[in-house]
């Protein structure tokens, strides 16, 4: 069979060259994929969009519906399956197969999926409470055994189909109808969880940033393994305004620091050599943002999305307070997926079966009753 190399190994095939028996073609892992011309319409269900105005998750689907048509995979080809909250509304508004699945599993189905139909594109649509409270476990499992399905984590800090209580990237202090003395939990940082988790592929991005929004899903559908992207998006109702110092003017060029693998990490508004006004440099064993007038040229980091201990600090740039917001791929690195080594196992089972031999299975160790 024809192999496309992305990875470890080319598709269709093991790191140890095992046939796993999937279909030849030249689409995204073995998902077929059409010449025909696609758009954001035919993406487009029939469906009434149900969302508060104003709600970050119109942006994010717009982005999606924009880009799907882009992989050159047919719609019945792809899948999203999403847990419960409003993000997980997601699969009525996309004319995909799809599953509004129970609190906190999707990861857990999709991982299913993944497993049994490598023809399938798998796309996983949760947010900051279905993934990261009840749904935890089966995230980081996911991440971890690098399942080759991609993970939209919508984070509005708050809980809104339940009618704003806090969730668990909350901020400390955070009042709300659950907390009205204020948030006594510390929050998750998402990134850093992820990649505690082994994640392979690990992105940010901003709902109303479409550009770097389309650029990080592209990433991420074409890394095959697990692929989290963390979607900062507003609840209007009961968390307006979450966001707002990283959307516009000198004030959020001053705090988003935009990510590309290769290049020098370096933001803010524009000097007179036309590069960022700022830069993050290293500090001992962490990272620090200076000045670029202020440090040498050297000083300067380089991002390398292949590097764990990087990325990991560089996700710790990004607090509470959004002083400083990475966002883009924060890592990128190549490993067997756990459904290609499932498949593998079977197919050398089968290459390592014996003849069967009736007699011997009953001149075994195993004993059994025959009635009637």
């Amino acid at each position: 069979m024809t192999a496309v190399r992305n990875g470890s190994a080319p598709v269709g095939l093991t790191p140890g060259g095992i046939d796993l028996g999937l279909p030849t073609i030249g689409g995204l892992h073995g998902v077929p994929t059409t010449d025909a011309k696609q758009t954001a319409k035919d993406f487009t269900s029939d469906q009434e969009v149900r969302w508060c105005p104003g709600c970050g998750d119109y942006a994010v689907l717009a982005a999606v519906r924009s880009f799907l048509p882009t992989l050159g995979i047919r719609r019945e080809n792809t899948v999203f399956v999403s847990g419960i909250g409003c993000s997980s509304r997601f699969p009525y508004y996309l004319n995909t197969y799809g599953m509004h699945s129970i609190h906190g599993r999707a990861p857990a189905i999709a991982t299913g999926l993944a497993a049994t139909r490598p023809d399938l594109s798998v796309w996983v649509v949760t947010g900051d409470g279905d993934a990261l409270s009840i749904g935890g476990n089966h995230l980081i499992h996911a991440l971890r055994r690098n399942v080759n399905l991609k993970i939209l984590l919508f984070n509005n800090r708050i809980y809104g189909l339940t009618k704003g209580q806090y969730s668990p990237t909350s901020e400390e202090g955070k009042v709300t109808k659950s907390t009205p003395m204020g948030s006594v939990d510390h929050p998750f940082n998402p990134i850093s969880v992820a990649l505690g988790a082994e994640a392979t592929f690990v992105g940010r991005a901003l709902d109303s940033d479409r550009k770097g929004l389309t650029a990080v899903l592209q990433s991420a559908a074409e890394h095959r393994g697990t692929a989290l992207v963390e979607i900062f998006q507003d609840c209007p109702i009961f968390n307006d305004g979450s966001f707002d110092v990283l959307r516009k003017g000198d004030e959020a060029a001053s705090r988003v620091i935009p990510l590309q693998h290769g290049e020098p990490i370096r933001f803010g508004p524009v000097d007179d050599d036309g590069l960022g006004t700022y830069a993050v440099v290293q500090d001992g064993f962490r990272l620090r943002v200076a000045k670029t007038d202020e440090v040498d040229v050297s000083q300067v980091v380089v991002h390398d999305a292949t590097n764990h201990e990087l990325a990991f600090a560089l996700s710790r740039l990004s607090d509470q307070d959004l002083t400083h917001t990475v966002t883009g791929v924060f890592r990128n690195v190549d490993r067997t997926t756990y459904d290609d080594a499932t498949r593998a196992q079977v197919q050398e089972a089968k290459i390592q079966a014996r003849t069967p031999d009736l007699q011997a299975l009953l001149n075994g160790r195993d004993t059994w009753t025959v009635v009637g």
